[in-house]
């Protein structure tokens, strides 16, 4: 059974696509308009692929807001899309079946960028934690929280191969955000962590996920799909990652005009992203 589980969570986990790696900033964390602009073109600079500027400009974040963990968790998540970018984690995310998944090369992360990624993540998680100290409803402190383990969760999973871990870190991401999410029901973001989670675990096979729910752990596949959507519909940093997780959920489950229509609609959106334009193509060419 535990064999059985370990080669399920690698199956599942691969469909997360950055989960929250990709996870930019969300709108709950700080009202829209009392964010700075250069933190919106820092994330859409991410998702266009551009990272050395992306990084340039929340570097620059962080001098001028040296007490914000959102500086350098959001940096983090830069680190962490540019390994994904540059190691084809992102095209591994539309494989359509496990062989296909089976069958990809081991990974060569770079332990620079790794250290890089861990230094930011607990320089961010200090900083959450002194906030939270001050003010357990600070929206900051939660969202830097909730992407910081999520974050965990991605390494582990999509690099690491380390699936319990990423398990582990997966759980700590959704409990955060459902914190966030009691300090601020409007968060649409926020539905993103745990929508993820739900999918997961909810597409695994009906005894692990037993095993799962006695660890404290629950999913519903239906109700993951049906939070994305509030994401991909309401949200505002993350809408746009959020479309790519429901386009991947759709290959995985033969749905090809629901993942066209994402696709095609993040193709239009960030033209300088070929990833979009590349997995449409893939989806012409297939059955």
């Amino acid at each position: 059974m535990i064999v059985s589980f370990e080669k399920r969570a690698a199956q599942v986990l691969l469909m997360i696509g950055a989960m929250l790696g990709c996870l930019c900033l969300s709108a709950a964390a700080a009202d829209v308009n009392a964010l700075s602009s250069s933190l919106d073109r820092g994330f859409l600079l991410l998702y266009s692929l551009n990272f050395d500027q992306a990084h340039q400009i929340f570097s620059e974040w962080q001098q001028d807001h040296p007490e914000d963990p959102l500086g350098p968790v959001c940096d983090a998540a830069g680190l962490l899309f540019s390994e994904f970018n540059r190691l084809g984690v992102l095209e591994a995310q539309f494989y359509e079946n496990d062989r296909t998944f089976e069958g990809r090369k081991k990974l060569s992360p770079d332990p620079a960028i790794r250290d890089r990624f861990s230094a930011q993540l607990s320089l961010a998680e200090t900083k959450a934690r002194a906030r939270l100290a001050q003010n357990v409803k600070d929206r900051d402190a939660l969202f830097a929280m909730t992407l910081a383990s999520g974050l965990r969760a991605d390494y582990a999973a999509l690099i690491e191969k380390s699936n319990f871990t990423a398990l582990r870190y997966t759980k700590e991401a959704t409990a955060w955000a459902n914190q966030l999410l009691a300090v601020d029901p409007d968060c649409y973001d926020a539905h993103l962590a745990s929508g993820i989670s739900q999918y997961i675990i909810g597409s695994m096979a009906a005894p692990v996920r037993w095993i799962l729910h006695l660890g404290g752990v629950s999913g519903d596949r239906k109700a993951g799909i049906e939070e994305l959507q509030v994401t991909a519909q309401r949200g505002h940093y993350l809408a746009p990652f959020a479309r790519i997780l429901l386009a991947i959920a759709y290959v995985r489950d033969k749905d090809k005009p629901r993942a066209r229509d994402m696709l095609e609609s993040l193709r239009g959106e960030f033209p300088g992203n070929p990833l979009f334009a590349h997995e449409l193509a893939r989806l012409e060419s297939g059955p």
